[in-house]
């Protein structure tokens, strides 16, 4: 049982962002609370560490806050008081051995998170902070914060509130933006972000499908990725669309480079050799020495082929019909604005309420950066929420 007159902080939200407020306010020296809606914490962080737990990206402090774009000026400063070695040794700390991979980004040597998981929650419960399964924010009457528990609605008064309830992908994991109907106004439209598009694949790709295509080079705007796509049956989806993807969305074109390491006259001149009686699929194998999955993408997006075909290869043109849904993006754009809050990461209209995570406006790209401004903004806001206890204001 919780005594509501008891003083306490109340955390909304048990991902990487909630949970780090919960342990910067418990060491503050408050009882804290943590209201997850869901069984058990962290699903989409546990989800995102089944195909390797990218924590960090190992690069300078200010390419890493630079990645995030001057949209997102306001996290700078919050990411330069805990950045990519600063995650790192809160991992170690955890008992987590990390290696970092040839790009810079920093797995655990176990590339899962259950492991990691399971430390923190059990650091987290020796230091008494009690997490509160299936109960669901319903908002705000007055100054209490209403929550709807498996023993009926609640109301509660803490002395501060942290708000860490996600952004709106991955809904059956727990991130579905529902929280925004209780701060109308202050929340940016939510988009998809680190997304797939969709294709209307013409019959001949159906053999393609599931198939991985490397060795190629993404460019969108002033974006461009050397990752490799997997080609889905909804269209195209992986790690190098991801990182071009906001372009894309914001209506740059896509092209693929299918030769990146050839020049153009490179191309040309292999093209060039005698083809024969050979068709021209059997030519380009041969030539260029790629794979099916090259020559089928030639083969859609560039018909009817044209004579010089060195101009296609290196920049062949992506028709597709926009972002797949969103609840099937790695993140999302959009959400609580910097308005909305001060410097502190406090509610402007409702002192003592923070907010932390990716329900703030703010996008990151792939490769670490996701996970370290969720924990870098859940300790900022934990932080700033146990020093308004501190200074005994009321909620």
């Amino acid at each position: 049982m919780i005594a509501e007159n008891t003083p306490f902080a109340l955390v909304i939200g048990a991902g990487p962002a909630g949970l780090m407020a919960a342990e910067a306010l418990a060491r503050g020296g408050h009882s804290v609370i943590v209201a997850e809606a869901k069984p058990s914490p962290a699903r989409k962080f546990l989800m995102a560490g089944k195909s390797g737990l990218n924590l960090t990206k190992a690069e300078e402090d200010e390419a890493f806050r630079a990645a995030f774009g001057a949209d997102a000026a306001p996290l700078h400063p919050i990411l330069a008081a805990f950045g990519p070695d600063a995650v790192q040794d809160w991992a170690r700390g955890l008992g987590q051995p990390l290696f970092t991979g040839s790009t810079g980004r920093v797995f655990p040597e176990v590339m899962k998170a259950s492991p990691l998981l399971r430390a923190w929650l059990a650091r987290l419960e020796g230091m008494g902070v009690r997490i509160m399964r299936r109960w669901r924010w319903l908002g705000w009457d007055g100054g209490e914060v209403l929550m709807k528990t498996p023993d009926g609605d609640r109301r509660l008064t803490p002395g501060a509130c942290v708000l860490a309830c996600g952004g709106a992908s991955w809904a059956r994991l727990g991130s579905d933006g529902a929280w925004a109907a209780h701060l109308p106004g202050k929340v940016a439209p939510f988009q998809p972000a680190n997304m797939g598009f969709a294709v209307d694949w013409s019959a001949h790709m159906e053999r393609h499908v599931g198939r991985p295509v490397k060795g190629i080079a993404l460019h969108a705007g002033h974006m461009a990725s050397r990752g490799e796509i997997v080609l889905s049956r909804a269209g195209i989806e992986g790690g190098g669309i991801y990182e071009v993807s906001r372009a894309v969305r914001e209506g740059a074109a896509l092209t693929l480079d299918l030769m990146p390491d050839l020049t153009l006259e490179e191309v040309r001149r292999r093209l060039a050799r005698k083809r024969g009686k050979e068709s021209i699929a059997n030519h380009l194998r041969k030539a260029l020495k790629w794979t099916p999955e090259k020559q089928a993408l030639l083969m859609e997006f560039a018909r009817p082929l044209p004579d010089d075909l060195a101009p296609m290869i290196k920049a062949l043109p992506v028709s597709h019909k926009g972002p797949l849904p969103m609840d099937q993006a790695i993140s999302t754009a959009g959400g609580l604005r910097w308005e909305a809050l001060d410097a502190a990461l406090m509610l402007k209209d409702r002192p003592g309420t923070f907010a932390a995570g990716e329900m703030l406006d703010w996008e990151a790209p792939t490769g670490g950066y996701l996970i370290t401004a969720c924990l870098a903004t859940g300790l900022h806001a934990g932080r700033n929420a146990a020093a308004w206890i501190k200074k005994g204001h009321q909620p």
